[in-house]
């Protein structure tokens, strides 16, 4: 396990692996910030965006796909230190004081994420699950009644998509059956039930063997999981406050781990790195959003 030096995120997430580049990046949601890091060289460079983004997805023009907060942008990086950003599509219902969060593209290509509230003082199950493509825009809501959407996945052959929320009164994940001709999930059952388990559900990575990685946060641990939703390992993780995983590394066998520095407790001093784990087994790559 090593720590990247030099970065301290408010909240970290996305992770991704851009094989073509041999480089990853990730965002800090509340700083308004994309991340890149070189594999090689250890080179890091920082983009600044208007709105806060969320979550990332590879597009096969070389651009990033971003869910933030108004809606879905491509994001263009280049010398400039600031990123440049073109609404791909708006929520029509989104209202003031939500943005998207988790999110990622199924086996097919169409980028999925969900929403959320920002003041969460009270639960208040305003967020919902979207699919969009640039042909057809926005779905109608699929999965509602979510407080703090997260956790996306798919399994290895995309015929079973993981969702979970993060909220304290939630703390579940579910699987759904997942058609991969229209991408519609159905037949949502409870996967794992994270009550009974070390920390909140937050974001998540498939691997190989069609297990699934679930960082626990506030209980500083990454968590896998069989199909059959059986924990068989555990790693500890020197920080409280994970908040995604993502495979990647020449062979694809590194999970990339972004925490949260934002709310974390006095004695956590390390949430709000950047951990590179080896993780003993290969990670599924990310489809590229299908232009």
């Amino acid at each position: 396990m090593e720590k990247v030096p030099g970065v301290t995120c408010k909240v970290g997430e996305s992770p991704l692996w851009s094989a073509r580049e041999g480089a990853w990046y990730w965002v800090d949601i509340l700083g308004r910030r994309v991340w890149r890091l070189d594999a090689a060289s250890g080179e890091q460079r920082i983009w600044f965006t208007a709105e806060m983004p969320a979550c990332l997805a590879l597009t096969g023009s070389g651009a990033l796909l971003a869910g933030m907060e108004t809606g879905v942008f491509e994001l263009t990086l280049d010398v400039e230190v600031h990123a440049h950003a073109s609404l791909l599509a708006a929520l029509p219902d989104l209202k003031k004081g939500m943005r998207f969060n988790d999110g990622r593209c199924d086996r097919q290509g169409r980028f999925w994420s969900g929403t959320l509230d920002l003041d969460q003082p009270e639960l208040r199950a305003a967020g919902s699950l979207y699919r969009y493509t640039r042909e057809q825009g926005f779905s109608a809501p699929v999965v509602s009644n979510l407080v703090v959407q997260n956790g996306l996945g798919f399994s290895p052959d995309g015929r079973t998509m993981y969702l979970s929320d993060s909220h304290v009164s939630r703390q579940m994940i579910w699987a759904f059956d997942y058609d991969t001709d229209s991408g519609t999930p159905h037949n949502q059952r409870v996967f794992v039930d994270m009550n009974a388990h070390q920390g909140r559900p937050d974001g998540a990575a498939v691997d190989v063997d069609g297990c699934y990685w679930i960082c626990g946060n506030d209980g500083g641990c990454l968590l896998r999981f069989t199909p059959e939703g059986k924990l068989d390992r555990t790693i500890d993780l020197p920080l409280l406050k994970p908040s995604m995983c993502s495979f990647g590394g020449p062979a694809m066998d590194t999970l990339l781990v972004t925490s949260i520095a934002a709310g974390r407790k006095p004695e956590d001093t390390e949430s709000g790195a950047l951990l590179l784990v080896r993780a003993g087994v290969q990670g599924m790559p990310e489809t590229h959003f299908c232009d």
